[in-house]
């Protein structure tokens, strides 16, 4: 190959690139736009969008852990409700209410912004990913999806729980009063008025979020072709082998739980500050199941096929909603909605997963065939 040739290939590589990162800024200026027209159809539906995207963003950051270094966590939500109860505890007045030593110091409450709240749930989130995974590192399998499993529901568990004898959760009546975002003098609480036109409080999270998407997104992409990922993927395909080869699988388990679990912090810490209220109602087993499903609904290990599946399954079960709700009228009542929709939401699961194995967007990888077995 000569020097002509080689630069005409390393040209296109890099023509391919700026084509496709100008494709993701014109999508993601698009999504910029959406909440816009569906705000007249009710701002509810740009509520079920944003928490959509605070779906994509566990999921992407559970994609590390599954998809990237192939640990199966069932316990995921666990970091999801420490960010929540850390923008709880950082935010509201709940701890100078029942805590003296912090009434002393603070009597109205600690009130911390949300940009020192953010990095700071993402750093206990990646230590409790420590945590977890410190004693599962020779556990595989089945296995490690029971340990994770146990310590989701412990963590739930002792939220549920801890109210005495130092009231520190609220038990299941949870915590309310949680100050939303501001940045700056931008009050997310509020409807921003720009001359005559009024962008509605839940766009302004929406767009943070979406931001926050974006952002998760282009770390996974960074940590998906870098050394750190590759040396992931190679745990994951054969972890013996790996270790043959001088990785580090010990420190490099560890990180994975502890990047992924940032990733859940980030999102907790955004939905206690969008919701002013957090109980850990809201971070069941079922939570862990649904984003478990968003990754392998969507495709393992392939950050747009997990961003697709995490969208349908944060959006489906609030369009089947209306639908249990009229099978219910149209059989007298008979039919619990609840119960419908969620049998019409494994349905729809199982539909996808016979007709899509390997999820909706698989990486090309693991779209492939395998190679049929030749026979002399």
């Amino acid at each position: 190959m000569n020097v002509s040739s080689i630069l005409s290939s390393s040209f296109a590589v890099r023509a391919g690139q700026r084509g496709h990162w100008m494709l993701l800024a014109g999508l993601a200026l698009l999504l910029m736009l959406v909440p816009f027209g569906i705000v007249p159809f009710g701002e509810g539906w740009v509520r079920i969008l944003a928490l959509a995207l605070l779906y994509v963003l566990l999921a992407l950051g559970l994609n590390i852990v599954v998809g990237f270094a192939g640990l199966l966590d069932l316990g995921y939500v666990a970091f999801y409700a420490v960010g929540a109860y850390m923008t709880a505890w950082l935010s509201s007045p709940h701890l100078s209410e029942h805590l003296p030593a912090v009434m002393a110091l603070w009597p109205n409450g600690l009130h911390v912004p949300i940009w020192l709240i953010v990095p700071l749930a993402a750093a206990v989130a990646a230590l409790a990913g420590i945590v977890l995974g410190a004693p599962t590192l020779k556990l595989r399998g089945d296995y490690l999806a029971i340990v994770t499993l146990g310590f989701g529901e412990i963590i739930r568990v002792f939220m549920n729980n801890l109210e005495q004898p130092l009231n520190l959760t609220n038990g299941p009546r949870g915590i309310s009063q949680i100050d939303p975002v501001r940045l700056g003098p931008l009050d997310f609480s509020q409807p921003l008025t720009l001359g005559s036109f009024s962008i509605p409080s839940v766009v302004l999270y929406y767009e943070l979020f979406l931001l926050m998407g974006v952002g998760a997104i282009l770390i996974g992409h960074r940590l998906e072709f870098s050394r750190i990922g590759r040396a992931w993927m190679a745990i994951r395909e054969d972890e013996i082998a790996a270790r043959a080869m001088g990785l580090n699988t010990r420190n490099l388990k560890l990180l994975a739980f502890a990047m992924g679990a940032s990733f859940g912090g980030v999102a907790g810490a955004l939905f206690g500050a969008f919701q002013g209220f957090v109980s850990p109602e809201s971070f069941s087993l079922m939570e862990s199941v649904m984003i478990v499903a968003m990754v392998v609904l969507g495709g393992i290990g392939h950050l747009p096929g997990v961003v697709l599946g995490a969208l349908l399954l944060a959006a489906l079960p609030e369009v089947l909603r209306y639908v249990a709700a009229d099978l219910r009228v149209h059989t007298g009542g008979r039919l619990d909605a609840a119960i419908l929709r969620q049998l019409l939401i494994a349905l729809a699961m199982i539909g996808i997963m016979l007709w899509r194995p390997r999820g909706l967007w698989p990486s090309p990888e693991r779209a492939r065939a395998a190679p049929e077995e030749m026979t002399p």
